[in-house]
C-alpha cells in the first residue's frame, strides 16, 4: 500500500456513549455473546486477540487477557505481565506476516472512565504512509476507520492464523 490510507468516518460520540455506558466489549467477546462477533486470531487459556471492530489501519488487532483486569501494572503480577507481552509480540509478528507492514504499533490503551478492560492495540502500519499521516495520527479512529467487509475481515483473520500456527 502507499499513500494514504482509505478510511471512511467514524461516529467518535456514539462510541464514546457505549464505552461508558454499556457492558465491557471484551468480557463480551470472551463470553461469546452474539453481539459481538469479532474475527478471533488468538486464544488460550488466559488471553484472547481478535480484529478490532474500529480499526484505524489494516490488520488492527486487540490483545487482551481474559480475565476483567483493569490496571496494566498494577492488576498483573510479573508473570501474568510477561505472559501477555508474549501474546502480544505473537500477534504482532503474526500481523506483520500477513499484511504489508513499515512498522508495528504497539499500545496499551483505555481508561477506567470507558474502555476499562486492559487490553493492547497491535497496529501495522503500512509501507508508503506520508510520515505526517503515521505515529498517534495513524491510530485515531477520528481520523476513520478502515472498512471491510465480514469476508475480508474472516480472510485477513485467517491469515493471522495461519501465520501463528506455522
Amino acid at each position: 500500500m502507499t499513500g494514504a490510507i482509505q478510511r471512511v468516518p467514524f461516529d467518535v460520540a456514539a462510541y464514546t456513549r457505549r464505552t461508558r455506558t454499556g457492558p465491557c466489549f471484551i468480557c463480551a467477546i470472551v463470553n461469546g455473546e452474539p453481539s459481538q462477533p469479532e474475527e478471533i486470531v488468538y486464544e488460550d487459556d488466559d488471553h484472547i486477540a481478535f480484529l478490532a471492530r474500529f480499526a484505524a489501519l489494516p490488520g488492527y488487532v486487540l490483545a487482551a487477557p481474559k480475565a476483567h483486569i483493569e490496571h496494566v501494572v498494577r492488576d498483573l503480577d510479573e508473570d501474568a505481565f510477561a505472559a501477555i507481552m508474549k501474546v502480544v509480540r505473537r500477534v504482532a509478528l503474526a500481523l506483520e506476516a500477513s499484511v504489508p507492514c513499515e512498522r508495528t504499533y504497539l499500545l496499551s490503551l483505555g481508561s477506567q472512565q470507558g474502555n476499562a478492560h486492559l487490553h493492547w492495540h497491535i497496529a501495522a502500519l503500512p509501507p508508503g504512509v506520508p510520515y505526517e499521516q503515521q505515529q498517534y495520527h495513524a491510530l485515531m479512529a477520528e481520523n476513520g476507520v478502515v472498512e471491510h467487509t465480514p469476508e475480508e475481515a474472516a480472510a485477513l483473520a485467517a491469515g493471522i492464523r495461519r501465520a501463528l500456527d506455522g
